[in-house]
């Protein structure tokens, strides 16, 4: 069975908008300007190699899909081959390697991942699909990189929601510059 594992660089204030750059946002990549030091780069390596898909909103996917098969190493050659799932009522052709579109009601397609996908399915940015899982209770574990900085604004990473959701901090650690990886499960 599947868990849905969703990884963020956040700022302070929320905002997980671009945080490596790549698109039309005033701070893009403000990532870039804070060092999480060498254990924040393993951190970030071992979440990678021991993910066992991606799943991505289409805005992500489609950033995702133009930097990564162009980029070789250890991390970039895990990103290529892993299975890939792609939220979108849009999307028909993904040209990325072993990429399958998941078209029909949210809910029912996570529900069937989790059972069909076996280890960590890892969401990375896709704001808009995380809200959608949170909302439904289908984040299994939520993990953050919190940057400290305030960007003022940009897309945040939470939205409204129907009723409170509780998490469990289950660890805890600062790396490089004030960079806080904080790792939360369902309450």
């Amino acid at each position: 069975m599947g868990r849905i594992v969703v990884t963020e660089f956040i700022s302070l204030d929320g905002v997980i908008e671009a945080p490596g750059g790549g698109e039309d946002y005033k701070h893009a990549g403000w990532t870039f300007e804070i060092d999480r030091g060498e254990e924040g780069n393993q951190i970030k390596l071992d979440e990678t190699m021991s993910s066992a898909a991606l799943l991505l909103g289409r805005r992500t996917y489609e950033g995702f899909a133009a930097a990564w098969p162009e980029r070789d190493g250890e991390f970039a050659d895990k990103f290529n081959t892993m299975p890939k799932y792609v939220v979108s009522s849009t999307l028909r052709d993904p040209e990325w390697t072993n990429t399958t579109v998941l078209s029909g009601d949210l809910i029912d397609e996570i529900t069937n991942l989790k059972k069909e996908q076996d280890g960590d399915i890892v969401v990375h940015g896709s704001a808009q699909l995380v809200q959608s899982l949170i909302e439904h209770a289908l984040v299994d574990e939520l993990r953050l990189m919190v940057f400290p900085v305030v960007l003022g604004t940009g897309k945040r990473l939470f939205g409204e929601t129907t009723d409170k959701k509780r998490l469990q901090l289950t660890s805890a650690i600062v790396v490089g510059d004030g960079v806080a990886v904080q790792v939360y499960t369902r309450g």
